[in-house]
């Protein structure tokens, strides 16, 4: 039975984005950093057995590992570039059957959001499951859910820079197995929000929205809270306005 599978969520983390260096450890609130806030909201996950934190040989990352050692959280060392390689080889390291695939720069990650996707790949027949390949939530709420066994076949076949580098990438985009898109219900459809953490301006903006939540509701506070604060004060979203966009597109937008 697919639910006797163990589960684990693995978070992309390096302190070399080029971006906005360092980010993951920048701070959320008082002194807790933006991956500890994500550790902490992945957490809330009522699906999720355990979470590894998937980082970099580098010495920039031994932070990231001491980081991990204080919150009680795996965290495996691997290549910085293949990305994929990485990944696979945490969750190989520590006996995943399912993987949930997230990334560093998504420290708003939803655990409601977390368990449906995850619910959607354990009810079907999909090698793939996500809400992101096909854009309809928030840049910043993406889940990607597949198994192990699946990102070993993935790992012998995919073999450009990029396919490496974009850990699901040549799982949706071959077209060529089971892949499911997940689509945000009307309330949380926003296709072109970011609550991204690319750049100084996502910085303020997560950070705002942090601030509004984190002292009456904890990591608790929902996707849904957060859409509906941003609609009562869209003052905040000029933080957003000069934010430099990603190079690399990885959905479809879904039509409403």
């Amino acid at each position: 039975m697919l639910e006797s599978k163990r589960i684990v969520a693995s978070i992309e983390a390096r302190m070399t984005s080029s971006r906005l260096p360092g980010k993951v450890l920048m701070t959320a609130i008082d002194e807790m950093s933006m991956l500890e806030f994500m550790i902490h909201r992945v957490r809330e996950s009522t699906l999720i057995d355990d979470i590894v934190v998937a980082t970099t040989i580098n010495s920039e990352d031994d932070v990231i590992v001491r980081l991990c050692d204080e919150l009680n959280v795996k965290s495996y060392r691997g290549s910085e570039n293949d990305v994929l390689l990485r990944v696979l080889e945490a969750h190989i390291e520590f006996s995943s059957d399912i993987v949930v695939e997230l990334t560093g720069d998504c420290p708003l990650i939803d655990h409601k959001i977390l368990d449906e996707v995850i619910q959607v790949y354990l009810d079907g027949n999909y090698d793939y499951v996500s809400n992101s390949h096909v854009r309809s939530f928030p840049m910043g709420l993406d889940v990607e859910v597949f198994s192990t066994d699946f990102l070993k076949k993935i790992n012998k076949i995919a073999i450009t820079e990029e396919d490496r580098e974009h850990v699901s990438l040549h799982m949706y985009k071959s077209k060529k197995f089971r892949t499911k898109e997940v689509i945000a219900p009307d309330d949380l459809f926003w296709p072109e929000l970011r609550i991204t953490l690319d750049d100084w301006g996502d910085y303020y903006f997560i950070k705002s929205i942090i601030a509004e939540f984190y002292k009456k509701c904890s990591f608790n506070f929902l996707s849904r809270e957060i859409i509906s604060f941003i609609k009562a004060n869209p003052d905040l979203l000029e933080l957003l306005k000069d934010v430099r966009k990603s190079d690399h597109s990885n959905e479809e937008i879904a039509q409403k």
